[in-house]
């Protein structure tokens, strides 16, 4: 099964080497049949140090503690 990649801003960097970002996705409700925007905040390992506002992509990966279980791949061509 691969990976899944989700694209997201990054909206806190006070972690040692954490990152969280903030991911929104689209969808039709049901029955008012109208778009809605959900947001989930993901907690990324990161090496490179990306600062918030920065628009990156990230990885799904085995857990690499209690919070993370996704590495940022790349910063996202926005």
């Amino acid at each position: 099964m691969p990976k899944r990649i989700l694209q997201g801003v990054v909206v806190s960097d006070k972690q040692a080497k954490t990152v969280v970002v903030k991911v929104e996705r689209r969808f039709t409700h049901p029955l008012l049949k109208k778009t809605v925007r959900r947001t989930k905040n993901y907690h990324a390992h990161d090496e490179a140090g990306h600062k918030v506002g920065d628009v990156v992509s990230i990885e799904e990966t085995k857990p690499i503690s209690r919070l993370k279980r996704w590495v940022v791949i790349e910063a996202a061509k926005a």
